[in-house]
């Protein structure tokens, strides 16, 4: 099972466990929100808190699937927007604990969070330029300035936990192993609030946000598709697949 679900004093947990890296192919993406607004909606739960085992938080998708069948990017696409937008709008509120890589869909789910708390070993980055594709600057909007995510997004570089958390994106940064006991006594404070206070809450916030970040993710899954068409974005694949580094491009095109 690539997802599990936890439930503890008013915390519902959903740990993400698929080795190696946390990467989902397209069902598991497709999987996914079904379990988030389905765990919202137990009584006895009033806080989400999204975590991982293994090395890291999220590798994003399964370049492999799309490597061997790019007509994946369909449903890939459709199973990323569901998920991020299941987090987002989930009724209640949710904590993304990361550590580790937070790669590409990891951005989703962390962006689209109400809060994060993360691991000092922990980093954010997308690659997606370096994996022919697009998309996930929109969450990480959600969490950094704009100038410091076209930066990112642009080079495909880290951004440290510790940044993050100077730069506003990130409540907390905990030692790895305090990390899951800071993300739940975090969790924990919100638990134990009224269900419906939380509830309302975050229906407030999300009515406030200073931009749509549901349909500026649709917005970028467009290029993402577009990339996809190009012959670039095969070499690309082909290239993280074989050998796990950036493909190389004749700089004099």
């Amino acid at each position: 099972m690539p997802f599990e679900v936890e439930v503890q004093d008013g915390i519902g947990e959903i740990v993400f466990n698929h080795p190696p890296v946390n990467a989902f192919d397209s069902r598991m993406w497709l999987e996914l929100p079904d379990i988030v607004y389905g765990l919202a909606r137990r009584k006895e739960v009033r806080c989400l808190l999204i975590r991982a085992e293994g090395k890291g938080f999220c590798a994003g998708v399964d370049i492999k699937e799309l490597q061997a069948a790019p007509n994946k990017i369909v449903d890939v696409n459709r199973g990323n927007f569901l998920s991020y937008q299941a987090v987002h709008r989930c009724e209640l509120p949710v904590v993304a604990a990361p550590h580790g890589f937070v790669l590409g869909g990891g951005i989703g789910v962390c962006g689209a969070s109400d809060a994060i708390i993360a691991a000092d070993d922990a980093y954010f980055a997308l690659p997606e330029i370096d994996r022919g594709a697009m998309g996930g600057a929109a969450h990480m909007q959600r969490i950094l300035p704009h100038p410091r995510v076209r930066a990112a997004f642009l080079t495909g570089g880290r951004i440290s936990a510790e940044e993050a958390w100077r730069l506003g994106g990130v409540e907390r940064v905990a030692p790895r192993d305090e990390h899951l006991a800071a993300a739940r006594e975090f969790a924990a404070v919100i638990a134990a609030k009224s269900r419906d206070a939380l509830r309302i809450a975050k229906q407030a916030l999300n009515g406030i946000e200073a931009f749509d970040v549901d349909q500026s993710y649709r917005w970028e899954q467009g290029f993402t598709f577009e990339m996809y068409m190009h012959e670039d974005s095969q070499a690309a694949r082909d290239a993280f697949v074989h050998s796990g580094s950036a493909a190389k491009f004749d700089k004099s095109e």
